[in-house]
């Protein structure tokens, strides 16, 4: 056998011993949480690609509410693998999310997506408990508040609750705690929430990461989560683990980015991407956890092959759980601008996105329902 041959191999061997180490952190997570676990990594070893879809289920362009449908299904003829949706507006006792989802009606739809065999991402938006305002008011001392023995740790914690209540009754068909991927504080490394970097240090960040995860975990016994760290736009590692709470508090590596400029004249976004998750790859073998691209896309997707000459092109390289694109929300009525993330039926870059679902390594909802994700995986 020559060097370069063996060197190969030796690397594959490494690869497979590493993630093989991957293991959640919830010793007493269900048997459905850790199978999805476990088959979320076997996928990623093999460079398959779980495809996701912010509030798929409950709105498209020019439409809201329509039992069964989906922009993606419209175009692709079946349903994204992975559904995502937001918490945010739950802590205020709201009968709807930030982006006007009726928590009900959510409820149903996760259900849904759980029983066709697909995989369930929440975020949560919360507002500033420390002023009461949005989670977009980036005052410096919020989380300082919320840490025990802050003045407003008794009411952080009822906001936990909330989440908590909401998310343990979260069950399909067959009787089962639904597994969640949570992603909690997101982006944290921006500082455009009233988490992010320059609002708080990064010991204070750890502290109410650990806390949020104790809290559940052992408090209040949801062992159906699989927590999710996420980072917006970083420049090495050491940024990316700045904040990182440690292997004993995190299931999931990934970030947040996001095309502004003209893929046709400006290819830095293409080289951004790839670089970064270069490093996360690199960075979850290094701490045995599974890696995502949890929030990606371009708004109204007026470049034709953004799809396979921007996204895939960055990401075809790259070993990753999931990704994950932002919701169609049509055109905002305030401003008129067009906020979709995914084409709908008749958008310039349909065709090449169904170039994207044909690919042997994405996964939507068929592949997914097949794939058993929620079975001791074989």
């Amino acid at each position: 056998m020559n060097y370069s041959k063996r060197a190969w191999l030796l690397f594959v061997l490494s690869v497979f011993i590493l993630q093989s180490k991957a293991q959640l952190i919830d010793e007493n997570a269900t048997p459905e949480t850790k199978n999805l676990y476990a088959n979320l990594q076997k996928l990623q070893s093999k460079n398959l690609v779980i495809f996701g879809h912010q509030d798929d289920l409950a709105y498209g362009v020019g439409w809201k509410y329509v039992a069964g449908r989906s922009d993606i299904k419209d175009v692709t003829g079946e349903y994204p693998g992975l559904y995502g949706w937001d918490l945010a507006g739950l802590e205020r006792d709201a009968d709807v999310n930030l982006d006007s989802v009726p928590f009900d009606k959510m409820k149903q739809y996760i259900k849904e997506g759980y029983d066709r065999g697909g995989v369930i991402s929440l975020t949560w938006h919360l507002d500033n408990p420390f002023t009461g305002k949005s989670a977009w008011d980036p005052v410096k001392g919020s989380v300082k508040a919320i840490l025990p023995g802050g003045e407003k740790h008794a009411l952080y914690i009822d906001w936990l609750n909330k989440v908590a209540n909401f998310m343990s009754a979260l069950k399909g068909k067959d009787g089962k705690a639904i597994p969640i991927l949570f992603r909690p504080f997101h982006e944290l490394t921006g500082s455009w929430f009233w988490w992010g970097k320059d609002l708080c240090s990064p010991e204070e960040f750890k502290q109410l990461w650990k806390f949020t995860v104790d809290h559940l975990k052992n408090k209040r016994k949801l062992h159906n989560l699989i927590y999710v760290y996420n980072t917006s736009d970083f420049a090495n590692a050491d940024a990316f683990m700045e904040r990182y709470p440690g292997d004993d508090y995190a299931d999931v590596l990934s970030f947040d980015s996001y095309q502004y400029t003209n893929p046709e004249t400006d290819s830095s976004f293409v080289k951004n991407l790839d670089r970064q998750l270069g490093l996360l790859e690199m960075l979850s073998k290094e701490h045995h956890k599974i890696s995502a691209l949890a929030e990606t896309g371009y708004e109204a997707i007026p470049y034709a092959e953004w799809w396979s000459n921007v996204l895939w092109k960055a990401m075809s390289g790259h070993q990753l759980s999931y990704v994950l694109l932002w919701r169609n929300a049509g055109i905002r009525p305030n401003t008129k601008v067009p906020h979709y993330y995914v084409p709908y039926k008749g958008q310039v870059s349909e065709q090449d996105f169904v170039k994207l679902y044909k690919l042997d390594r994405m996964i939507f909802g068929k592949k997914a329902k097949k794939s058993k994700l929620y079975r001791y995986p074989h």
